[in-house]
């Protein structure tokens, strides 16, 4: 299936699972669109980019997911970049070690891996809309299902304690339920909202300084077994690109398969509740979605 005539933007897609997603759509001819923190190794990215793919069509954008100012920057850029953004994959996150917190004061994890996307995703909102039919695909992880408690809504910024994969596993919940909910927004606007689980991808992910102690060596001993890059990208790509999910949403997918959420992800009233807390989160920093 050609891309060709598509913008598709990718955070955190200078390497693991998202530079294989905009290598997999720059590849498909797409306009691609790398939405990154590091710019200096987001250029080198781009570069090897073209160089797998043959598109020149390659663009940076500068993203740092741990400031809504950034992020208010990056969607502004990509507004007036581009008159049409048709994929958005929110594809960047991480886990901490220790409790810190983002240039507007939430805790990182949550701050980085929801609510960054909550508010960049809204202000694409409407250019998704106009430009419709276009998809939004969030990568979220089966690590949702040990959120056993749900989101601790008095507590979403891990104040009365921080655990490390604790945290990390609410934020992956909380991006299953934003995107049910904003599926259920969305309705009849012609935009999907889905999430996928990429499987256990030998990646970046928590290899950079971020996990320290007893999970930084969980994390080393366990990346033999992991998959590659290439591998997990697959089930972001096929929903990010494939006229078979044209008409699905609010899903949750697995190895290009519907998968199965936790109970706490299927709770609706939760969903609601986290869209009108996001928004008043950003709301109470200054930063108030379109």
């Amino acid at each position: 299936m050609s891309m060709q005539g598509k913008v598709v933007v990718v955070t955190g897609s200078n390497v693991g699972i998202g530079f294989e997603t905009a290598v997999g759509v720059a590849a498909l001819g797409a306009t691609t669109v790398l939405a990154c923190r590091n710019q200096a190794k987001a250029e080198v990215a781009a570069r090897e980019v073209t160089q797998r793919t043959w598109n020149d069509d390659v663009h940076v954008v500068p993203l740092d997911l741990a400031d809504l100012a950034s992020v208010r920057k990056a969607g502004e850029d990509i507004l007036s970049r581009w008159d049409r953004v048709d994929v958005l994959v929110n594809n960047a996150g991480g886990t901490w070690s220790e409790r810190t917190l983002t240039a507007q004061g939430f805790e990182y994890t949550f701050g980085v891996n929801h609510l960054g996307h909550f508010a960049l995703t809204n202000l694409l909102l409407d250019r998704l809309r106009s430009g419709a039919p276009s998809r939004i695909v969030n990568v979220t992880s089966v690590g949702h299902h040990a959120a056993w408690g749900g989101l601790r809504f008095e507590d979403l910024q891990s104040e009365k304690g921080y655990k490390a994969m604790e945290a990390y596993s609410r934020s992956k919940l909380a991006n299953v339920l934003f995107t049910r909910e904003l599926a259920k927004r969305l309705k009849g606007s012609g935009v999907t909202a889905n999430a996928v689980h990429p499987g256990p991808v030998r990646s970046g992910f928590g290899m950079d300084g971020d996990l320290t102690g007893f999970m930084g060596f969980g994390m080393r001993l366990v990346r033999p077994f992991e998959i590659s890059p290439r591998r997990g990208a697959k089930t972001s790509l096929y929903l990010a690109t494939s006229p078979d999910v044209t008409a699905k949403t609010g899903m949750y997918w697995v190895r290009s398969k519907p998968g199965h959420m936790s109970r706490q992800a299927r709770n609706d009233e939760a969903a609601t509740r986290l869209w009108i807390e996001s928004e008043r989160l950003v709301a109470s920093v200054g930063f108030v979605a379109p």
